[in-house]
């Protein structure tokens, strides 16, 4: 008896003879399985994105099914996220209502004035302002970051890190596991030695139990004692604080906050914790408990007096710096950040300022921008022209063009912008961990600072602006077919990789 020739993907992959009725059933069991993990888990994917896993499947089962099943869950949680209490006490109406009560309904943590708030914009002020934050805890220090270099900055990191350590100071360091891809972890054995607790969010195999490769922590937090909190958009490494190869660090934002923005953080990185040491279901069966803790502490805090360290920053006026700390991620049922802006966008009524160095939107955020320019706002984004990440560049080709179109003011900066802040009217502004780009909307863990203040909103609305006077207009034009068509494919790849 003749056997059929083996068909050409079957000699590729070097897989065993299989008959067309074999790979018929296996890909309707991929494209089966596909849709019961999407239900099951309420998987909402963007409709490109869906397309891109649904057609890989069907064209290359045997890679797809396996791709799918590692990198195919973005959430990690199926009941709804408890709700908060809708704003209220007397700063209820410092805040725009649409912000506070959407947050609220979304599980954030309400908004509290702060004791204090500074920014810094320039490296060698950031990198003073971590050590002083780190220098202050007595009791608790707790950090999380996406990238720990093997340089000078991860170094002097270290070392302060070890320091309190060895003075009686609980230290946790959480980095998360991608980010640490390019670290040679030179300062693990000092900080483990020294007492340091270090945990590696979610290890880049994917063991069982430990969560899914492809949901990466990107947030970025120093806190200490609960009362004391560093974050920003900087990662602990040279690029973001003294240089950047041969040439100046990249421009960034970072702030540090005295006041209950720290406690709301440190409920956050306790989730975050617990899920790098495998608690999968924390993050699902906690969070009313954890908020409802966040909430007494937050009261506490607003009961006591200054805080017995001494304050960072006595000299500053005193005005209403409220703000809230807004998380987005796999440990929320829905997208808040994204959320957040999207409703930025339809709420701003005279100007909204983006700076972002990857900006990669989906359909909707990206025609809530254009319906904003049409109806007359006053919008600025401000890129890098060309980014560290080349894909990121060609990915956004057709989202630039179009805002380009709709009269947005999209300026190219000619150094590598790493910073990320939005700022809406004088009601609002947002300045974390968040890039504008699908990954960190719909994927990655992530966290900005929602700030109300006036001093705060002004002060980030006058960074963009001017930073933007630095770059050139980008153009619009209508690019060959060629690249046309590799932008969308590395638009839709890149949303799940």
């Amino acid at each position: 008896m003749i056997r059929p020739a083996r068909p050409a993907w079957s000699r590729m992959l070097q897989l065993p003879h299989i008959s067309p009725l074999e790979h018929t059933a296996f890909v309707a069991a991929g494209l089966l399985t596909y849709v019961v993990v999407t239900r099951i888990r309420q998987q909402r994917r963007h409709p490109y994105a869906a397309m891109a896993w649904v057609l890989g499947i069907a064209a290359f089962p045997y890679l797809g099914l396996p791709l799918f099943l590692v990198f195919g869950t973005r959430k990690l949680i199926r009941p709804q996220t408890p709700a908060q209490p809708a704003p209220a006490g007397p700063w209820a109406h410092a805040a725009p209502i649409w912000a506070t009560r959407l947050l609220a309904s979304l599980g954030v943590a309400g908004a509290r004035p702060q004791r204090s708030v500074r920014f810094a914009a320039e490296g060698p002020e950031a990198l003073a302002q971590l050590r002083a934050v780190i220098a202050a805890s007595r009791h608790t220090l707790d950090i999380c970051t996406y990238v720990l270099g093997d340089d000078e900055v991860g170094a002097a990191v270290a070392s302060a890190l070890a320091e309190r350590a060895r003075a009686g100071v609980r230290v946790r360091l959480l980095v998360d596991s991608i980010g640490s891809l390019k670290s040679a972890h030179r300062h693990d054995a000092m900080l483990q030695a020294m007492g340091v607790r270090m945990r590696l969010f979610v290890p880049a195999l994917g063991l069982p139990g430990r969560g899914r490769t492809n949901l990466r922590n990107h947030r970025k937090a120093v806190i200490a004692d609960s009362t004391l909190l560093w974050a920003g958009g900087r990662n602990i490494a040279n690029e973001y604080f003294i240089r950047a190869g041969d040439g100046p660090p990249w421009p960034d934002l970072s702030f540090v906050a005295e006041g209950p923005l720290a406690a709301q953080a440190q409920a956050l990185f306790d989730g975050d914790w617990r899920i790098a040491r495998g608690a999968r279901r924390a993050p699902r069966l906690g969070y009313a408990e954890r908020f409802a803790r966040q909430e007494a502490a937050q009261a506490d805090l607003a009961a006591q007096p200054p805080a017995t360290h001494t304050p960072l920053h006595s000299d500053e006026p005193r005005t209403l710096r409220l703000a809230q700390w807004v998380a987005s991620g796999p440990d929320f049922h829905e997208d808040v950040l994204h959320a957040l802006v999207m409703s930025a966008a339809f709420h701003a009524e005279r100007r909204l300022l983006l700076a972002t160095p990857y900006f990669v939107p989906d359909e909707g955020l990206l025609e809530a921008l254009v319906l904003a320019a049409k109806r007359g706002l006053n919008i600025t984004l401000v890129l890098p022209a060309r980014s560290n990440h080349r894909l990121a560049d060609w990915a956004r080709g057709r989202a630039v063009r179009t805002l380009v179109d709709a009269g947005v003011n999209v300026r190219l900066l000619p150094a590598m912008v790493h910073a990320k802040a939005v700022v809406v009217d004088d009601a609002l502004a947002l300045c974390g961990s968040a890039n504008l780009d699908s990954r960190s909307l719909f994927i990655n863990y992530e966290a900005m600072a929602a700030f109300y203040g006036p001093d705060e909103i002004e002060w980030l609305g006058q960074w963009i602006v001017q930073t933007a006077e630095q770059g050139e207009r980008a153009a619009s034009g209508t690019p060959n077919w060629l690249r046309d068509l590799a932008e969308g494919i590395v638009t839709t790849i890149g949303f799940q990789l």
